[in-house]
């Protein structure tokens, strides 16, 4: 069974463990594909730059990033070619044949580009255009099964390509779909790894297992901000094919060995049906 693991892109979250695992996991003849995000890389070079990141939030409560064309040229530089190189050098130097690409590399990644968001502002909805943003809508398969096949491990990330007016240009899009949606074509496994050991609920208490839609909605209600992102990529990974998500901490001894093994919250396929009340939102 093909693994997919999502490094998360907080500065509280170090990959050491994580790709110390996936190295463990190659060497004992999984397949594995690593996704990454790099927000705080992201937004600690804009600083540096002397701009200012910027995010909004949509009429649903999701907040994001607006990508604007300064900010894309910032984000192209950081994820594959800062963030995504330092993982790929990471895990060769571990033994690992792996390959960095962005979801540009052959197109592995696409769909339309949404250059206008609705937001809100000031409590009022309103119109922003310019956003250099995406919708996920495919998955080059073809591409990453012939890597596989090969004994190489790919380590993918954003930005995506766009179709725009017919051209095709990078644009975001958010990283926890991108592992969610490579996840759901490869049937594969997703463990989200990220700076807590999990979705907790109202008294605080880490949940296991979700497997009916009444404890997903318990899921749903609990989670919010980067947490909420997670569970929505979630439902879009098991709605698509993928047979089980997790939520774990990476900072955990063996992350991601722990995650398969029954760390973290695991969420079936069983949880996530058509009743389930899951805002449909762009990510951005």
């Amino acid at each position: 069974m093909t693994v997919v693991v999502k490094v998360g892109g907080a500065r509280a979250v170090d990959p050491a463990g994580a790709l110390e695992d996936v190295a463990e996991l190659v060497a004992d003849g999984r397949d594995v594909v690593v996704t990454h995000g790099g927000s705080t890389a992201v937004d600690d070079t804009l600083d540096a730059l002397g701009m200012t990141p910027e995010y909004v939030e949509t009429p649903d409560g999701v907040v994001g990033r607006f990508t604007d064309t300064e900010t894309m040229e910032v984000f192209e530089m950081v994820l594959p070619g800062l963030v995504n190189t330092e993982l790929v050098a990471s895990l060769r130097s571990a033994g690992v044949d792996a390959v960095g690409l962005s979801g540009v590399d052959g197109g592995l990644l696409s769909g339309p580009r949404t250059s206008a968001v609705r937001v809100l502002d000031d409590g009022k909805r309103k119109i922003r255009r310019g956003d250099h943003a995406g919708r996920l809508e495919s998955v080059d398969t073809d591409l990453l099964d012939l890597l596989l096949a090969d004994g190489y491990t790919p380590v993918v990330c954003p930005p995506m390509a766009g179709a725009d007016d017919g051209d095709v240009t990078p644009v975001n899009t958010d990283a926890d779909g991108v592992a969610a949606a490579i996840a759901g074509a490869l049937s594969a496994t997703v463990v989200f790894l990220t700076d807590v050991p999990g979705v907790f609920d109202s008294e605080g208490t880490l949940i296991e297992r979700v497997e009916t839609p009444a404890e997903w909605r318990t899921v749903e209600t609990v989670a919010d901000g980067g947490m909420g992102r997670k569970v929505m990529a979630i439902e879009d990974a098991l709605s698509d094919g993928a047979p089980s998500a997790v939520i774990a901490d990476a900072g955990a001894d063996q992350p991601v060995c722990s995650a398969l093994d029954g760390g973290g919250t695991h969420v079936a396929p069983s949880a996530v049906t058509a009743d389930s009340d899951a805002p449909e939102v762009d990510a951005t």
